[in-house]
């Protein structure tokens, strides 16, 4: 089993920058690949980014050259760092955890999300 708390939402004006923590407990962090979803309201989950226990990482297109995803294997951290932030950043992000090393099925476990909220 695993168990991811996510912290560091908040509300922050347009242009500026949240990091994201996640922490993990349970077995195997360091070969889980990781990642991070976010829901806003009215619309479907998306995958925002991603990175594979070896630390390749993988981006929407809607963030890539605005978020990094990192990782901390020692710490059982995850990070998502977030700058010049959007209005149509505002959601709830989830921080989750896959089978394997790669993201190849997905997430098997999730957080309960941090609130972004990014006013105009």
């Amino acid at each position: 089993q695993v168990q991811l708390v996510e912290s560091g939402g908040g509300l922050v004006q347009a242009g500026g920058s949240l990091r994201l923590s996640c922490l993990a407990s349970g077995s195997g962090f360091s070969m889980r690949a990781m990642g991070w979803y976010r829901q806003a309201p009215g619309k479907q989950r998306e995958l925002v980014a991603t990175i594979t226990s070896g630390g390749s990482t993988n981006y929407a297109d809607s963030v890539k050259g605005r978020f990094t995803i990192s990782r901390d294997n020692a710490a059982y951290m995850v990070y998502l760092q977030m700058n010049s932030l959007k209005p149509e950043d505002t959601a709830v992000y989830y921080c989750n955890a896959g089978t394997g090393g790669t993201w190849s099925r997905g997430p098997a476990y999730w957080g309960r999300g941090t609130q972004v909220t990014v006013s105009s």
